[in-house]
């Protein structure tokens, strides 16, 4: 079903259609929330808000942009609202996440030796981790881009910034990445 048919029938008080809209774009929104919302507790909360703003608002969805678009932008932006109602501050320059834990599924290894999939392991959870340090912009478009595989584009309309922004904020978090890889595993290490 497309996204025109989908809203219909949302619309229309098809229950079953929210419920796959939901399936459909729970992994994004995710993606959007765990980013931005730092603590456990209120990552859930914030994701079900997202979802009730969705079906709220879905009546002004005007097909202007993919439904994602639509979606992930009300996610960010719930996301944002949420940090200033806790009055959480929106930089937490490179300070270390004391859980250790991250929102994004490790991928599965698929290096020959149990060696090489530990080191690899290592890595990514290194990756995560230093991912996480980064101002939230810089998050949220490594997010967007890597994990979403959203297009520059996409991600300057759910920031509601302009494309060049999106490609100099992703440009320094890789550069802030790599930094951090050389620093940590040497320069033979991140090639």
């Amino acid at each position: 079903m497309n996204d025109r048919e989908m809203v219909a029938r949302v619309l229309a008080g098809d229950r079953d259609a929210f419920r796959e809209l939901v399936h459909t774009h729970q992994r994004l929104v995710s993606h959007v929330v765990f980013r931005i919302v730092r603590d456990p507790r209120d990552r859930e909360e914030v994701c079900q808000d997202v979802f009730i703003r969705v079906y709220q608002k879905l009546d002004q969805f005007a097909h202007e942009a993919a439904l994602s678009t639509w979606i992930a932008r009300i996610a960010y932006r719930l996301s944002l609202n949420h940090l200033e109602r806790r009055r959480i501050p929106l930089y937490d320059d490179l300070r270390p996440d004391e859980t250790g834990g991250t929102a994004v599924d490790q991928l599965p290894g698929t290096r020959a030796s149990p060696l090489d999939e530990a080191e690899g392991a290592e890595l990514r959870a290194f990756v995560r981790a230093r991912v996480d340090e980064l101002p939230v912009q810089y998050r949220t478009v490594v997010t967007l881009y890597h994990l979403e595989e959203m297009a520059v584009g996409e991600i300057a309309a759910v920031m509601d910034l302009p494309e060049g922004t999106v490609k100099s904020h992703l440009f320094r978090a890789r550069r802030m990445l790599k930094e951090k890889l050389v620093a940590s595993y040497g320069p033979e290490g991140t090639g």
